[in-house]
C-alpha cells in the first residue's frame, strides 16, 4: 500500500482496539485507557468520547449495522452504547474478572464476552440478561470473534495455548486447537472455513472444516505477535507485534509481500472497510493513521506533456502580405532501416530486414536484392547465414520464384545460394527438404514453359494460316455476285 505521510494522533494510553464502523463515513471506535473515543476518517480529533468508565476499557466493537458499540472493562462489566448517545444502552454484570474481548454474534441481538475468569458467556440484548456460560479455558480468555455467517458460532483465544470454537446451541465448545502458546488474537475468514490464530511470534492459519487441521505456521515476526487483521477480499493478511513491525501476507502463497515499520510495540490494527486506510495502535499511546494514495499509478508514470491542438494549427490560415518574405522549411527526409543500414554498408543486416517484412513487401526485398547485386555484394549478404536466416531466405525464393515480376532476379539469388551452400548440404533436415521444394517448383515451372511454348507455336502456325487465308481470298473484290476487274487488267 502506497501511502501518503502517516498521521499521529496522541491518546491517552496504550491502544488495545481499533474497529471500523461498517458503514459509511466508516468512523473508527478507538479504546485506549479509560476512554473510547470516536474518530472520522480525516479527523485528528475525537468526534465524540464515550468515558463512563472507572477504570480501563477494552474492545469497543461496532455492530454490523454500525449503530451500537459494545465494550468491556477491566472491572468485569460489559457495556452497550448507542452511537448517537453517551450512557450505555445496557449493563451486563456476571463476570468476576476485567472482560478483554466483546462481539456481537451476528443476528445482531446477542453478544458474547470473554474475560480474565476464564470464562466466556452470551447475554441477551433486549432482556440485558445472561444465556449461557462457558468454562473451559483454564487461563485468561483475552481474544475471540464471531462468525458472520453462523448466527450461533463464535471463537475464543485464552492464555491456555488454545483457541476454542463454540456453537450457542450445544453445552459444550465444537472444536478445541493447540496453538502451542499464548493466544493473543484470532480471526476467521469471511469463508468461515478458515481460523488464524496469534500467539508467541507465530500466525497460524486452520482449517475448521477439516476438523481444525493445521494448514500453515508463519514465524515472521521476533516479538510477541498481539493483533490481526484480513482485508475487505480477504487476499490479505495482516499481524501486528511488539517488535514494530506490521507484516502483509498473502492469502494464497502465505509469503509476506509487504512491511510497515513503527516507532513502538503494536498492539492493535485495523483496515478500513475499502483497504484506503490502515490505523495502527502502539504502546505508547500514539494512533497512526496511514491513507492510501489515489491516484498512485497516475504519479508514478507521469505521462508527458504533449503540446495542444491548437499549437499545430497556429498560423494555418495566415495570408501572406506583399512585403512579407516566404521562407519554405525543408523537409526531413526519414530513411527507412534497411536504407539507412544500406548506406551505412551493412548489407547482410539490410537484406535480413526486408527478409522480416517479406510477406507484406515481397517488391521491396527483392529491390535491396537488386541493389546488392549492382553494388557487387550480393554473394556477400547470402553467405555466412546460420540454419534459420538460410530457411528464411529459402522460404522467400520457395513463395515468390515463379512470379513473373521477380524471377529473373530470384533465379539468379538461387543460383548463388546454391554455389554457396552446396558444400554443406546434407547436415540439416529442414534445409535440405526446402532445397528439394524449390528445386520442384523450378522444375514445375519448366515444365509449364514448354507447354505454354508448344501452345505458343501452335498459336503461331493457327495465326500464319489465317492471315495466308485472308491475303488469297476473293471475296473482298465481289459486289453483287460481279467479279470486279482491277483496272490495271483492263487498260492492257
Amino acid at each position: 500500500m502506497e501511502a501518503k505521510t502517516p498521521v499521529q494522533i496522541k491518546e491517552f494510553g496504550a491502544v488495545n482496539k481499533i474497529d471500523f464502523s461498517p458503514i459509511p463515513p466508516h468512523n473508527y471506535a478507538v479504546t485506549a485507557s479509560s476512554r473510547i473515543h470516536i474518530y472520522g476518517r480525516y479527523s485528528q480529533e475525537p468526534i465524540k468520547t464515550f468515558s463512563r468508565f472507572k477504570d480501563a476499557a477494552y474492545c469497543a466493537t461496532y455492530r454490523d449495522d454500525g449503530r451500537l458499540l459494545v465494550a468491556g472493562s477491566e472491572e468485569g462489566v460489559v457495556r452497550l452504547f448507542d452511537i448517537s448517545g453517551r450512557a450505555a444502552l445496557r449493563q451486563f454484570d456476571g463476570h468476576t474478572k476485567a472482560v478483554h474481548v466483546v462481539d456481537f454474534l451476528s443476528d445482531k441481538y446477542r453478544i458474547f464476552s470473554g474475560a480474565d475468569d476464564y470464562t466466556s458467556k452470551l447475554w441477551d440484548i433486549p432482556s440485558a440478561t445472561e444465556i449461557v456460560s462457558y468454562s473451559e479455558h483454564t487461563d485468561y480468555v483475552r481474544c475471540g470473534c464471531t462468525s458472520k455467517l453462523n448466527t450461533d458460532l463464535f471463537v475464543t483465544g485464552s492464555y491456555d495455548h488454545t483457541v476454542k470454537v463454540f456453537d450457542v446451541r450445544t453445552e459444550k465448545s465444537v472444536m478445541t486447537v493447540e496453538h502451542g502458546q499464548p493466544v493473543e488474537s484470532v480471526v476467521l475468514f469471511p469463508s468461515g472455513g478458515l481460523l488464524v490464530s496469534a500467539g508467541g511470534r507465530y500466525v497460524k492459519v486452520w482449517d475448521i472444516l477439516k476438523g481444525g487441521q493445521l494448514l500453515v505456521s508463519l514465524k515472521n515476526h521476533h516479538k510477541t505477535v498481539t493483533c490481526l487483521c484480513l482485508s475487505s477480499s480477504g487476499q490479505r493478511l495482516l499481524s501486528g507485534s511488539l517488535d514494530r513491525h506490521v507484516k502483509v501476507y498473502s492469502t494464497t502463497s502465505y509469503k509476506v509481500v509487504h512491511s510497515f515499520d513503527y516507532a513502538a510495540s503494536i498492539l492493535s490494527l485495523a483496515l478500513a472497510p475499502e483497504d484506503e486506510t490502515i490505523v495502527v495502535g502502539m504502546t505508547n499511546g500514539v494512533l497512526n493513521v496511514r491513507h492510501r494514495k489515489h491516484e498512485e499509478s497516475k504519479e508514478r508514470f507521469p505521462k508527458k506533456k504533449r503540446p495542444g491542438y491548437r499549437t499545430f494549427v497556429k498560423g494555418r490560415n495566415y495570408m501572406p502580405k506583399q512585403e512579407d518574405f516566404f521562407v519554405s522549411k525543408p523537409v526531413r527526409s526519414h530513411l527507412k532501416k534497411y536504407d539507412k543500414l544500406l548506406k551505412s554498408f551493412q548489407v547482410s543486416k539490410a537484406l535480413d530486414v526486408v527478409l522480416e517484412a517479406r510477406n507484406r513487401t515481397p517488391e521491396i526485398t527483392v529491390a535491396v536484392m537488386q541493389e546488392l547485386n549492382r553494388r557487387g555484394t550480393l554473394k556477400n549478404a547470402l553467405a555466412g547465414r546460420d540454419e534459420t536466416q538460410l530457411s528464411i531466405l529459402l522460404a522467400f525464393l520457395i513463395r515468390y520464384v515463379v512470379e513473373p515480376r521477380f524471377a529473373p532476379m530470384l533465379i539468379k539469388v538461387a543460383e548463388m545460394i546454391i554455389d554457396i551452400y552446396l558444400p554443406v548440404v546434407g547436415q540439416s533436415a529442414v534445409i535440405d527438404k526446402q532445397f528439394l521444394r524449390l528445386q520442384e517448383i523450378i522444375e514445375k515451372e519448366i515444365d509449364y514453359q514448354a507447354e505454354l511454348l508448344e501452345v505458343l507455336g501452335m498459336m503461331d502456325a493457327l495465326f500464319a494460316t489465317m492471315t495466308r487465308k485472308k491475303a488469297t481470298s476473293l471475296e473482298e473484290n465481289k459486289t453483287h455476285g460481279i467479279l470486279r476487274v482491277p483496272e490495271q487488267a483492263t487498260s492492257n
